[in-house]
C-alpha cells in the first residue's frame, strides 16, 4: 500500500469509479490512510466521526449491541466496502459499531471532501439521501429489535417509536391495531394482546376511547 499514491488507491475503490479526474484528485488530496489493529473500532454506535471510511484490505464487522452487551452482526465488510456515509448525510450518531476482525488498512475522507463529490444540485441530492438514510436507520433498528429483544421489548420499542408529544403527553395517535403491531414485531396477535394488557394493568399505558394509546410512564424496553 505504501508504494501507491492516494490517487492510485482512490481509483481502485469501486465507490469512486464514476468520479471525474478532477473529483478523483480532490478526493485523493483529502483522504488519509490509516492502519487499524485487530479488534480496534473504526466507528462506535452512538458517537459521531464526521468521516467516510473505506476499507482497502482486511475485514471488519458491523454490529449492534444491547445494554447487556449482547451483539448482533449486521454485516461483514471487506475490501472496497465503506461506512460512515449515513452520519455524514444526516449528521446523526452512528447506528452501529464497526470493529476490525483482522489488521486492516482504511482510507478516511472528511466531510468537506465528501461534500465536493456530490452533484451540482446538492440540495436535492441531500434530500433524497437523507430519506434513504432514515429508512436504513429504521431497518437497522428493526433488525436489532428482532435479534436482541423479546416480544415484550419489541412491543415497547414500537410504541415508543410510534409515539409523539401532544400537549405535553406522549401519545400514539389513532387506533393501535393488535394485528398490525403483531406484523411489525414479528409475533402472534394473541401474544401482542397479552403484552398490551399487561402494560395497561401495570399503569404504563392507557388505551383512550378513540383507540389512541397514552404512554403514562417510562416503558421498559
Amino acid at each position: 500500500m505504501s508504494m501507491l499514491s492516494n490517487l492510485d488507491l482512490i481509483r481502485r475503490v469501486p465507490l469512486f469509479s464514476l468520479l471525474t479526474s478532477e473529483q478523483a484528485r480532490a478526493v485523493a488530496d483529502g483522504v488519509v490512510k490509516r492502519r487499524y489493529r485487530r479488534g480496534e473500532l473504526v466507528v462506535e454506535q452512538g458517537k459521531k466521526s464526521n468521516a467516510l471510511f473505506i476499507l482497502l484490505n482486511g475485514r471488519a464487522r458491523v454490529l449492534t449491541a444491547d445494554s447487556r452487551g449482547r451483539e448482533v452482526i449486521l454485516a461483514v465488510l471487506e475490501a472496497g466496502d465503506y461506512v460512515g456515509e449515513m452520519s455524514l448525510i444526516d449528521n446523526q450518531p452512528h447506528s452501529a459499531t464497526v470493529r476490525c476482525e483482522i489488521q486492516s488498512d482504511l482510507l478516511i475522507l472528511g466531510q468537506p471532501e465528501f461534500a465536493r463529490c456530490l452533484p451540482e444540485n446538492s440540495s436535492l441530492s441531500y434530500a433524497i439521501m437523507r430519506g434513504l438514510v432514515s429508512r436504513l436507520r429504521s431497518a437497522d433498528r428493526q433488525i436489532e429489535s428482532l435479534a436482541l429483544l423479546d416480544v415484550y421489548g419489541r412491543v415497547a420499542r414500537t410504541l415508543l417509536d410510534m409515539a409523539e408529544d401532544v400537549d405535553g403527553q406522549t401519545i400514539v395517535r389513532g387506533k393501535v391495531s393488535r394485528q398490525d403491531m403483531a406484523k411489525i414485531v414479528g409475533a402472534s396477535r394473541e401474544m401482542v394482546s397479552r403484552v398490551m394488557k399487561d402494560l395497561e394493568e401495570r399503569g404504563v399505558i392507557e388505551t383512550l376511547e378513540s383507540g389512541a394509546v397514552l404512554l403514562k410512564n417510562r416503558i421498559p424496553e
